[in-house]
């Protein structure tokens, strides 16, 4: 019988996606005995199925759609758009294999000695058994642990009757080409995202939801605009009734309930399932950690320090479910990985004001506080909300890109800004600036001192924002 061998390290680190490798990095500013551990291949999400070849897939959908889309300007395109959906593909896998390149060369500097590959599980709360790739079985006495094992898409078993033809995000990015048509499910970040580009790209979609909601958004006045504004582009119901899913010989059959209440039959290649991810903490015999879980069985973890309730184990980025974006991920595994270089002396680290973006068109943004929470928190009497339409924006109608709303959140008695939700143009662009001014907590007032030019999509930040001035108690 093969025995078990025994190693001891200061901190280990499950998983090397973003949150892993930067939680690495910065322990080892404080010690050399570091190990990760990585069950799988090298490259963070990402880098392999996540924002990079989504935003590829975005590209080439951007610039089927501008070309579709010249006449109005007095450019025409003789014989309209011809699309190669084999050389999208081509490009989309060829950069997404640069970009995990990069990834994959970061990871080879880590020492050899720094580096299991295997399948990790706790022990207990300072022992991680790795079932090695390689074969045979390691056990990691650790004094601090860092949980960054990251996240994996969430399939509803409902779907499962598509069998052959049910597909997730992951699986899109390595396709050779296009299908003729797709059912999305799941109208959030992913299922818009991809839902319009391959829309854009030539492919037949629908795209339905469960719970009414479009992307991320909750304020209602941006869910109403962008709910409109998407179902005019490809078939939307974000308050779908599904009747059966069921696998045929031409690819799927979906019978459903339209929005003009009649039930209706369609069949696709393929049901695309983008219903949320959920975190890969669940295979990793948590309970032996005798970790607090919340009520999804993750570990809860104090944002700011990245702590359990076991003083000795951290977790972030994804696995911790708190902000599953790669910007959070970073900060989380910066934060996590130097606390337990340090412990037991532990510092709060910098968290930033919130941020997101879908890039979508209209892109969607929100940051610092949505609508929701100011709702859920406060009296929402209290807060006064500045709007702006792109409709009539000056440089966004001279771009063709006039669609879109923002809202802008204020303390009504302080005038500092809260927060924002928005979908429009340059929305990448301008929650950038909203979100630097949230976090430097500048008031209504003083964003209006700041300059802006003229002509800029931007001018209508300062339309939201005067706005919201004449609504704020004097």
């Amino acid at each position: 019988m093969q025995s078990i061998r025994t190693i001891e390290k200061d901190v280990v680190v499950i998983g090397s996606g973003t949150a892993g490798l930067a939680a690495y990095r910065s322990a080892k500013q404080h010690t050399n005995s570091v190990v990760t551990i990585e069950s799988g291949a090298y490259g963070t999400t990402c880098a392999r199925v996540g924002c990079m070849p989504s935003k590829l897939l975005i590209a080439a959908a951007e610039a089927a759609h501008n070309i579709e889309h010249s006449t109005p300007f007095g450019v025409y395109s003789k014989g309209g758009v011809e699309i190669s959906p084999e050389a999208v593909m081509e490009r989309v896998k060829s950069e997404r294999d640069r970009f995990v390149g990069f990834v994959v060369e970061g990871v080879d500097e880590i020492p050899t000695e720094d580096k299991l590959q295997g399948y990790a599980q706790f022990k207990d709360k300072n022992t991680i058994t790795v079932a090695l790739n390689s074969g045979g079985q390691v056990n990691v006495q650790a004094q601090r642990i860092v949980i960054a094992t990251g996240s994996r898409p969430n399939i509803p078993a409902f779907f499962e009757q598509a069998k052959d033809r049910l597909v997730i995000n992951d699986d899109i990015f390595s396709w050779d080409t296009l299908p003729q048509s797709v059912a999305v499910f799941g109208p959030g970040v992913i299922g818009l995202e991809l839902g319009q580009s391959m829309k854009r790209l030539g492919v037949d979609v629908h795209m339905f939801g469960a719970g009414g909601k479009v992307g991320p958004i909750t304020d209602p006045v941006v869910h109403q605009y962008a709910e409109i504004a998407f179902a005019d582009e490809f078939y939307l119901d974000p308050k779908a009734t599904i009747e059966s899913i069921q696998r045929v010989d031409s690819g799927v059959e979906i019978q459903f309930i339209n929005k003009q209440n009649e039930q209706e039959l369609i069949t696709v290649d393929y049901l695309v399932v983008a219903t949320g991810r959920r975190t890969n903490t669940d295979n990793l015999a948590i309970e032996n950690a005798e970790l607090e879980l919340d009520k999804f069985g993750v570990p809860t973890a104090n944002p700011n320090t990245m702590q359990t309730s076991q003083p000795h184990i951290f977790i972030a980025g994804d696995a911790s479910n708190q902000l599953p974006l790669l910007h959070e991920a970073a900060d989380q595994g910066k934060i996590a990985g130097d606390n337990a270089g340090t412990y037991p002396n532990i510092n709060q680290g910098l968290r930033r004001s919130q941020i997101s973006v879908v890039f979508s068109d209209p892109q969607i943004m929100m940051v610092g506080n949505t609508y929701q929470q100011l709702e859920q928190a406060q009296d929402i009497n209290r807060i006064a909300i500045g709007e702006v339409s792109f409709e009539n924006q000056g440089r966004s109608r001279v771009m063709l890109k006039n669609k879109g709303v923002l809202r802008i959140y204020a303390n009504k008695t302080s005038g500092q800004l809260l927060g924002a939700e928005m979908i429009g143009p340059s929305a990448e662009n301008i929650a950038h600036l909203l979100a630097w001014a949230h976090q430097q907590k500048m008031t209504i007032a003083q964003m209006l001192d700041m300059p802006f030019y003229h002509p800029v999509i931007e001018e209508g930040v300062r339309t939201a924002l005067r706005d919201v001035a004449s609504k704020l108690d004097a």
